[in-house]
C-alpha cells in the first residue's frame, strides 16, 4: 500500500538530495508546494508534492537552471517538464533491471 504522506527525510531520500535542500525548495516554490505540517511542525509531503520536487530537481540539478528560471519553466511548460521526469524515471528503472540481469549472468 502506498503512503499518503512522506516526511522531509523520505522526500530527500527519494530525490537523492539533502533534507536542507528539500526544505529550501519547499520554501522557494510555495506556489507549487504546500506541504502539510503535523503537530510538531514537521513537513509532510503528498505524492503530488514529491512529483513537483522531482520536476524541480530535474530543472535545477540536472538541467542547471536557476530557481527563477525553473519556476518560469514550470509555469509555461508544466506537462512537458512532467513528461521528462517520467521518462527519466522509467530509464532509471530499465537501467537498474539491466544491471540486475548483468549480475545474474
Amino acid at each position: 500500500m502506498e503512503k499518503l504522506y512522506y516526511t522531509i527525510g523520505e522526500a530527500a531520500e527519494i530525490l537523492g538530495e539533502s533534507t536542507s535542500l528539500v526544505r529550501f525548495w519547499s520554501n522557494s516554490f510555495t506556489r507549487y508546494l504546500n506541504p502539510k505540517r503535523n503537530a510538531k511542525g514537521n513537513r509532510l509531503f503528498t505524492k503530488d508534492d514529491i512529483e513537483v520536487l522531482k520536476q524541480i530537481h530535474l530543472l535545477v540539478k540536472v538541467q542547471g537552471m536557476t530557481l527563477e528560471g525553473a519556476a518560469k519553466k514550470m509555469n509555461a511548460e508544466k506537462k512537458n517538464v512532467d513528461g521528462k521526469v517520467k521518462v527519466l524515471e522509467s530509464l532509471k528503472e530499465i537501467r537498474q533491471q539491466l544491471v540486475e540481469v548483468r549480475k545474474s549472468l
